[in-house]
């Protein structure tokens, strides 16, 4: 590597990708080529996303490694202009680093800073002739690259799945991933998630999907409570999501389909002591832990099930090894706008977006193909997907079957850990970094 000071900018968008791709990324390029900002210094421009929340700047500022930001709303001037909204100065070594967006993105942005492109393709590898690199998730990816441009390409496994285990590593004790006996346990950990029974419920970060969401989990919740009182339920709350905001979508005052669900509601319980220990109280009695420990992999690992909406849940949950059932009610066909490219912008656009995304969610249940991420990567149902005006007895009835039925989830978990990618992918995307500074100034 020359001795030149250098910059690498992380180009990223939605808060999936920041929490499950730029956070691993970030750490191992500080791990691999130190913390001397003087020498290395990583910028983080955020595209827009239609899964965006407005705090997507603050959790990247929020990565000690991470030195600048900018938000989403000053993309399209820095693509088209080349600056920055703030007017960054730019050294004259760099590598760009893709990590969600567009891929012709860091094409057009390394041409205007003459820096090195870094792909990190999960699915599609694209512009084989103007990237410098890809690493992608699995060697699939790979498939009708044109034999010219095999030298690009490093099969470097699973972002996901290295974010998760830089967390779990992390921790002065550990839990057994999906395993109902915890190694040991640190004094903060709450006696509920070590529970034998645990169950997950992630309806969702934005209110298209918190909407039915929220309403359709807490009634399921309280189906099978009612057979089975030892069961434990949690919802790890996003970290672009507020307490208040979440318990609104369970207040029938505020949500006219908690009714539709044959909800009855629930209220906030916040603890004076901190607000850790927080709740969802339904009407009927039943407690739900608020998790806001973030990200929850730890917990996530605890549970049996999860019960989730179709996104990037699925994602980290299938690269966790945990079984899920994926739901997606119709009640509301245009609750769904968080679709990626052209169909989410479309969905999202002010007025005539909920019109859009009924022809849009229209169309793709018509079709309906595989949804949840576990079952895309592999094509076939290894978790359920439940699409439909779904009723939560009917949900209950199959969580409880699952439940009475260890061998099954075992099978469901197995299947999930034969799918996912490799380990490390965060390092190999480093090490890749590295040796494209190392060919800059020849």
């Amino acid at each position: 590597m020359n001795n030149q000071p250098f910059d690498i900018l992380i180009l990223s968008n939605g808060p999936g990708e920041l929490t499950t791709w730029v956070r691993p990324v970030v750490r191992a390029l500080r791990k691999q080529l130190g913390d001397d900002r003087s020498v290395v210094r990583i910028s983080v421009v955020l595209s827009p996303c239609p899964n965006a929340t407005g705090k997507e700047a603050a959790i990247a500022l929020s990565y000690p490694e991470v030195d600048r930001v900018q938000e989403a709303e000053h993309f399209w001037q820095f693509l088209l202009w080349g600056k920055t909204f703030e007017n960054w100065d730019w050294r004259s070594h760099g590598v760009i680093v893709f990590l969600g967006g567009d891929q012709i993105f860091p094409v057009v942005i390394g041409k205007k800073l003459g820096y090195r492109t870094v792909v990190y393709a999960e699915w599609e590898a694209r512009w084989h002739n103007w990237i410098d690199r890809f690493g992608v998730m699995k060697s699939e990816v790979t498939k009708g690259v044109p034999q010219k441009y095999a030298y690009k390409f490093a099969v470097v496994g699973d972002l996901m799945l290295g974010a998760q285990e830089q967390l779990l590593t992390s921790k002065s004790s550990l839990l057994t991933p999906n395993s109902s006996t915890p190694l040991a346990s640190s004094g903060g950990t709450p006696e509920w998630v070590l529970s034998t029974e645990l169950i997950g419920l992630l309806p969702g970060s934005k209110a298209a999907k918190l909407t039915q969401g929220v309403p359709l989990e807490l009634a399921i919740a309280e189906y099978i409570h009612a057979k089975r009182p030892q069961t434990k339920f949690v919802i790890p709350v996003a970290p672009t999501l507020d307490l208040q905001t979440l318990a609104s979508f369970a207040d029938p005052q505020k949500n006219p389909f908690v009714k539709t669900f044959g909800f009855n509601g629930a209220s906030l319980i916040v603890s004076k002591e901190s607000t850790q220990n927080s709740t969802l109280k339904t009407e009927k009695g039943l407690t739900i832990e608020l998790w806001q420990e973030t990200p929850a992999y730890e917990l996530l690992s605890q549970c049996r099930i999860c019960l989730t909406t179709v996104g990037a849940n699925t994602a980290e949950l299938g690269a966790l090894g945990v079984p899920m059932i994926v739901l997606l009610p119709t009640q509301q066909l245009d609750a769904m706008r968080s679709w990626d490219g052209l169909p989410g912008l479309l969905a999202n656009l002010p007025g005539v977006g909920s019109t859009f995304a009924k022809v849009i969610n229209w169309l793709v249940l018509r079709r309906k193909g595989l949804l949840a991420w576990p079952n895309i990567w592999a094509q076939e149902e290894i978790v359920p997907e439940l699409v439909g005006k779904l009723q939560p007895q009917k949900v209950a009835d199959m969580v409880l079957d699952l439940l009475d039925r260890p061998e099954k989830l075992d099978e469901i978990r197995a299947k999930l850990k034969r799918v996912r990618g490799e380990s490390g992918a965060a390092q190999k995307i480093a090490q890749i970094v590295f040796e494209e500074i190392g060919k800059q100034g020849r």
